[in-house]
């Protein structure tokens, strides 16, 4: 029963931070919508502010724990050999693609994402850099396996291209279907991954920029 009480509070704390914005949303509202009172939210949170956090760690925990486990298959799989560029993406972008154009919590999931990002606050900073704290030293771990051609700061641009490709699929996929009149759709989820992973993969290998300004010519 308690448990099932906690999944209302989030599943209701969830609906409407993203109607309303995490300011613009108090807890006698999220009690009011989650018919409980207001003893239960501090019973299972202790604050409005555990309760976003909450919210958001409910969803992107799991994420981050299918690509670490996607991770170790990988990196298994590769022994002491190399290990595969396209693997390390594929861990990367599938468990977040695939949660975004999920019909039932994919949408609110990156709404949600963007009233987080619009909206900052210190404690939802901590939580990001607590929640990906691991995953980001793995993949930094991976990609300098995988990459031991480019230069330290070479590599971290091309990581960093690669997130905002996946961060703007997620975020507005419906404008890419429209411009391309859906030749390309991101609710095909496997073709999109493949699509992201072929880009990423082939930046990645691409050779380091000469000289140290690494323009265009």
């Amino acid at each position: 029963m308690a448990a099932a009480t906690k999944e209302q509070i989030l599943d209701t704390a969830e609906e409407l931070l993203v109607e309303q914005g995490i300011d613009g949303v108090s807890l006698r509202a999220i009690t009011q919508a989650a018919a409980v009172n207001l003893a239960s939210v501090h019973y299972h949170f202790g604050s409005k502010e555990a309760l976003v956090k909450a919210v958001f760690v409910r969803r992107i925990a799991a994420v981050n724990r299918e690509r670490i486990a996607l991770l170790d298959a990988a990196e298994s799989e590769a022994g002491d050999g190399p290990l595969p560029v396209d693997r390390i993406f594929y861990a990367m972008f599938a468990p977040a693609i695939q949660l975004s154009q999920d019909p039932r919590r994919g949408r609110r999931f990156m709404r949600l994402c963007g009233r987080f990002y619009a909206e900052q606050a210190d404690y939802l900073e901590a939580v990001f850099e607590e929640e990906f704290a691991e995953l980001v030293q793995r993949m930094n771990r991976a990609f300098r396996r995988a990459a031991p051609h480019l230069p330290e700061k070479e590599l971290r641009w091309r990581v960093h291209f690669a997130v905002g490709a996946m961060a703007h699929t997620m975020m507005d996929s419906d404008r890419i279907r429209r411009w391309t009149q859906g030749l390309c759709d991101p609710t095909r989820v496997e073709e999109t991954i493949d699509a992201m992973v072929r880009f990423a993969s082939a930046g990645m290998n691409a050779s380091a920029a000469n000289g140290a300004g690494g323009g265009v010519r």
